[in-house]
């Protein structure tokens, strides 16, 4: 059977004094001596007492826990944005629930009615690729949370959001590879219901259109951010009459499918295929040859999303109706699978 938990009454009881009494020594009120303070704790530990803070929370009408909500915790760039929030939650004496959607719009609402009931005093998201309506983000406002969005977000939410400049990112990492010699780059991204993969599509068409270049409507494809579907759809365009001579990818997972359809078709990469990622996952690095990726700086962005609860929303008694959107520039890591020079290719003229 469970043990029956320890309360104040039961020190109370133990000590003959009243509750209140113990409550007031626990918390080392001025009006309690210290002597009393003293005895109060020693018996309390010997009855293994334990605070009960979820009680005292719901007294206060905080909780001292935020809730995250993130697709996959098992990859780099959302591990590392959680463990961003975590650093400054901790520094501001709260503590996480962390829970994850595996991409499932329905685990996403179930996830978000979780943390509801739990009473978490903020809430900080990075929707799921399922998700498409957001009535369960109007939940958690109408529950008097705060909420925090970040990297891919509904911008129909009146809410914080924080950001990379995907569309600027986009442009520089397609400038590289057009500074590298190749002039038919294709593009695999992500659904465009979700506005971060609009914007890094938009940065793509940017410029190619600035360098006046013409590529096939075949090229650009919108529904692929996993591995198997890119090696996929990579293994038809390069099989194509016309086949790209790079690939610009709006995940690494994708670019990593792309590789591997180069590998199963012999194309050397840089050399005839370049190869350029968005995400900076830690495998990156550890490929032959290593990936070229944007860097969103996922710890920041997880760090920045919790500073924003704490700076502007900590306080349940101000509205705040100037929320606003925070932006994380992103920094290129140009690697061996998009750098011809370093593999002592000659970079073709344009």
């Amino acid at each position: 059977m469970k043990q029956k938990r320890t309360t104040i009454y039961d020190i109370a009881k133990a000590l003959n004094i009243h509750a209140t009494y113990v409550s007031k020594a626990l918390n080392e009120h001025p009006t309690i001596n210290q002597e009393m303070i003293d005895k109060v704790k020693k018996k309390a530990a010997e009855l293994k007492y334990r605070h009960n803070s979820f009680a005292a929370n719901l007294r206060t009408n905080y909780s001292k826990i935020c809730g995250v909500v993130v697709p996959k915790i098992n990859e780099s760039f959302f591990s590392n944005a959680i463990a961003g929030i975590e650093e400054v939650c901790s520094q501001n004496g709260h503590h996480l629930i962390i829970c994850q959607t595996q991409e499932s719009y329905k685990k996403e609402v179930e996830a978000v009615e979780t943390l509801i009931r739990q009473n978490v005093d903020c809430i900080i998201i990075s929707l799921s690729l399922e998700t498409k309506n957001g009535n369960h983000l109007q939940d958690v406002l109408a529950n008097g949370i705060a909420l925090i969005q970040f990297d891919r977000y509904d911008e129909s939410i009146l809410s914080f959001i924080v950001k990379n400049d995907n569309r600027e990112a986009a442009g520089r990492a397609v400038k590289h590879l057009l500074d590298q010699g190749y002039q038919k780059i294709a593009y695999i991204g992500g659904p465009e219901h979700l506005k971060i993969y609009i914007e890094r599509k938009q940065g793509f068409i940017d410029m190619i259109r600035e360098a006046q270049i013409s590529i096939p409507y075949e090229y650009t494809c919108n529904i692929s951010l996993k591995r198997e579907e890119s090696r996929k759809i990579a293994l038809e365009l390069l099989n194509s009459p016309n086949p790209p001579d790079a690939f610009f990818t709006a995940s690494d997972f994708a670019a990593l499918g792309v590789m591997q359809a180069a590998k199963d078709l012999n194309i050397a990469v840089p050399e005839k295929l370049g190869i350029f990622g968005f995400q900076n996952e830690e495998f990156t690095q550890y490929l032959t040859p290593t990936l070229s990726t944007v860097d969103q700086k996922s710890m920041e962005l997880g760090a920045l999303s919790a500073q924003l609860y704490f700076s502007n929303l900590h306080n349940k008694e101000v509205i705040t109706k100037n929320y606003k959107t925070e932006i994380v520039k992103c920094s290129l890591i140009t690697n061996q699978s998009s750098d011809r020079s370093k593999k002592g290719s000659p970079i073709p003229k344009m």
